[in-house]
Parts: C-alpha cells; structure tokens; sequence
C-alpha cells in the first residue's frame, strides 16, 4: 500500500502495490543529548559515540512498545516472515536490537547510518545463542557521514557477520548523515527480493 503523503530524499516514493508500510514516531522523552530537552526519539544515548555503554533502561521498554505493533499485525493475518523493520539512524539501531535480540523470527532488518554500541547487548545475546535464526540484514551507510562515523556502521556490520548474521552492507560515497534516491532504490531492491507480490 502507498501513503503518497510519505515522500522520501529527492521525491522518490518508498511504495510497493502489495505491501503496507508504516512509518511510527519515536515517543518523547528526555534526550541527554539534548540537554535533558524532551525529543522524539527511540532511546537515550549519554554520548553519541560506539564506545560507551547503551542505554538499556530506555531500549528494553521501547522494545516492548515495539513488540506490540508487530503482534497487532500478526494478529491481522500477516505472517511474522514477510514482516521488515527498519529505520534511519536511531531507528535503524532500534531495529538491530529487534532483529538480533527480541524478534529474531522476523522476515528482515534494515539499517541505514546507524550502529551498535562496541558492548552491545545484541553481540551477548547473538554470541549465547548461536543456532537461533537471524533475520537477514541490509545495513547502508555515506562516506562523509558527519554524525554517525561510516566506520561505525562497518564495524557493526563485521560484527553482526561474524556471529553469524548474514546480510549486505552498501557503502554511498560522499553521502552524508541523510538518504539519497540511489540508497532508496537498494532499500527497495532489498525489499522487493525478500517480500515478493506472489509467494
């Protein structure tokens, strides 16, 4: 289903005619980055590098908000395989900790400028269980990203992978913190190949 109300970079459309796409908002909440400021945003980060410890405390109850839109659409009739979560920057990490830690029966995960802190939890609980099935994985990320190193996203990727995820990572050369209608087609390619009209 298309929303033509959601326009992504460059005016291209992420619309599929058999496919229904939601786009949910991050709740408020005080953001430390932010100064305490109330932000919508998916957790809390202390500071925004991949060396300090995550924010458990606000990513396990936004994992249960989240568990909860995905059973209401089970319990529409769509099976949980053909179900894809992804997001942008924080949502993309949202989506990581979803994918590897709390839903890994999802049909895939979808990641763009985003990254896992060096002791995530993901790695703990993909290193503990190392037979369960992983969603697969793509991960996008720009060369200049200026907010979210390109390096972080590499390195989450190669990690993911060794533990067992199996996914693609695609570099953008001289994209910044932000998507471009190259990225878009690729998310749709990705898409296409792993939600077909007829299965």
């Amino acid at each position: 289903m298309c929303d033509d109300g959601i326009r992504l970079a460059y005016g291209q459309h992420l619309c599929f005619p058999h496919i229904r796409i939601l786009y949910p908002t991050a709740p408020q909440r005080p953001y430390t980055l932010a100064a305490g400021s109330m932000m919508h945003v998916w957790f809390d980060r202390k500071e925004l590098s991949q060396d300090i410890p995550e924010d458990l405390a606000t990513i396990e109850p936004m994992a249960e908000e989240i568990n909860r839109v995905i059973d209401q659409e089970v319990k529409q009739g769509i099976s949980i395989d053909r179900i894809i979560l992804g997001g942008f920057s924080m949502g993309g990490g949202m989506a990581l900790q979803m994918g590897y830690r709390f839903r890994p029966d999802l049909g895939g995960i979808i990641a763009c400028s985003s990254f896992l802190n060096t002791g995530s939890k993901v790695y703990e609980v993909l290193h503990q269980h190392p037979a369960v099935h992983r969603p697969p994985l793509l991960m996008c990320h720009g060369t200049k990203d200026d907010l979210v190193a390109h390096e972080w996203g590499d390195s989450t990727f190669k990690q993911l992978q060794a533990l067992g995820v199996t996914g693609t990572f695609h570099t953008f050369k001289d994209l910044y913190h932000t998507m471009s209608a190259e990225e878009i087609l690729a998310l749709q390619n990705w898409i296409l190949q792993r939600l077909p009209e007829k299965y």
